[in-house]
């Protein structure tokens, strides 16, 4: 996991609505919502509370999400990543791909019609970690690309250094620092298809994290 460092605050932008819809398990939650985005503010206590956040979002997932995060070193980027990869079913280590730019995992088993009897096999995950990219072309000339419209999810440390490259509908997060321990991390839907995601993963962790 990250080390913990320090971030600057970030603000929730302008909204048509804006509501706290709930503090359990000691997660705050708020929610808000501009025609074509979701937003989702939740502020996390500890590195286990963020890898469970990615955990439920990896629950849900069920191929070709792009999910961007930003954030200073130790602001628990690959933490969430990790807890993603549980949610999926991954047990490899997850670690960040520093120097090869990409970790590819292959779909796992997934219970399938609620009978755990029953199962498929879950999409993929593509671990991208572009600290040390200098260009943001370099993901094109390495045929990187592709894998944002694939069937698989895709996730992105340090999505900023690209920011030019992305796909207008995707899932950001951006995470902060607000104390040793605690973390701010600010979920933006963009599109429909995120929104849709965004709302199912509120419910998802609304209703486990008081466990």
């Amino acid at each position: 996991m990250q080390n913990h460092s320090k971030g600057a605050p970030l603000r929730l932008p302008a909204a048509t609505h804006d509501r706290q819809v709930g503090v359990k398990g000691s997660i705050l939650i708020r929610h808000t919502q501009e025609e074509g985005s979701l937003t989702l503010d939740i502020i996390s206590h500890s590195a286990a509370q963020t890898q469970r956040l990615g955990m439920r979002l990896g629950e849900i997932v069920q191929g070709g999400e792009l999910i961007l995060l930003n954030g200073q070193l130790g602001t628990g980027k690959t933490t969430f990543t990790q807890g993603l990869a549980q949610g999926m079913g991954i047990t490899a280590p997850v670690n960040s791909p520093t120097f090869t730019l990409l970790k590819e995992y292959p779909g796992q088993p997934r219970p399938s019609g609620g009978s755990p009897a029953r199962s498929r096999v879950g999409p993929p995950l593509y671990h991208f970690d572009l600290y040390r990219l200098d260009d943001p072309e370099e993901i094109v000339d390495l045929g990187f690309e592709d894998y944002f419209y694939s069937n698989g999810v895709c996730i992105v440390e340090w999505a900023d250094k690209a920011d030019l490259l992305w796909p207008s509908d995707h899932l950001r997060i951006r995470m902060k620092m607000m104390s040793e321990t605690k973390r701010g991390l600010l979920f933006i839907a963009t599109g429909a298809r995120y929104c849709e995601l965004l709302r199912q993963f509120q419910k998802n962790t609304y209703a486990t994290t008081g466990t």
